[in-house]
Formats: C-alpha cells, structure tokens, sequence
C-alpha cells in the first residue's frame, strides 16, 4: 500500500532514540545511516525486507518539524502483549497517552489498539487485528 511513512524531526538523535526503544517489539531495527544528500534521517524496517519503511528526518526546507493535525501514523503489531509492551516503553520514554491499549470493537471484535503521542507530538497508533493477515518474517 504504501512504500514508507515519513515525519519531520525537531530533535533527530533523541526521536531516533525513542523510536529505536518503541519499535523494538514490533521487530521493527533502525538501517546504518547513509548520506543521500536531504538532511540526517534516521530509518526503521522489517530484517530482510526493503519496503515499507518508517523515517523520521529534519524537513527538507529548514523549517521546523510540526506534528500534523488530523495526522496518524498507524503501526500493525505481532500480537497484543507487543502493543502492551510498546504502550510501556512509549510512556516510560515521554510519550503521551491518547487511549491505552484495549479492544476498539467499534473497529472489529479483534481489534486491539493503543494510541499515543511521541515526544514530539505525532500522534501513533498500535494495532494486532487476528483478521489482517501481515507477516513479520
């Protein structure tokens, strides 16, 4: 659906170290860096896959990041106890709360979702659905 997920970072080094402690029980790991020319990123994938990928990077034009209003980056999750997990680490780390995890049957009966803020205030979401078939191999 979609080849990667892009946000603007205001403080790179500590977002990147924030996402390297959150997406970690998604099996989610942070590439070497590369210098492609744009301004320092920092990029998450799935081990042995190219695509989707998950970046955080200064904006091309200089101005400073802002969190989009309306905006929501979603992320599938192996299991529920990885969204407990997440849901922990997000917390522990300066996030903030916009619905623990917990079942959304307005979504589906198996719908299990946490949703939350980063450190910068982009709003996230963190989803196990036994009905969307996903492999995280």
């Amino acid at each position: 659906m979609f080849t990667h997920i892009q946000l603007g970072a205001r403080d790179l080094p500590r977002l990147a170290a924030f996402y390297d402690h959150v997406l970690e029980p998604l099996g989610l790991v942070r590439l070497p860096s590369e210098r492609d020319g744009g301004p320092p990123d920092a990029i998450w994938h799935y081990p042995g896959r190219h695509w989707p990928l998950f970046v955080i990077q200064y904006p091309f034009n200089g101005l400073p990041a802002t969190w989009g209003n309306g905006a929501q980056v979603s992320f599938m999750s192996p299991s529920r106890e990885s969204i407990d997990d997440v849901w922990r680490r997000v917390m522990a780390s300066g996030g903030v709360s916009e619905g623990p995890p917990g079942i959304r049957d307005c979504y589906g009966p198996d719908f299990y979702a946490a949703y939350c803020r980063d450190i910068e205030g982009n709003k996230l979401c963190f989803v196990h659905d036994s009905t969307i078939q996903l492999s995280f191999t």
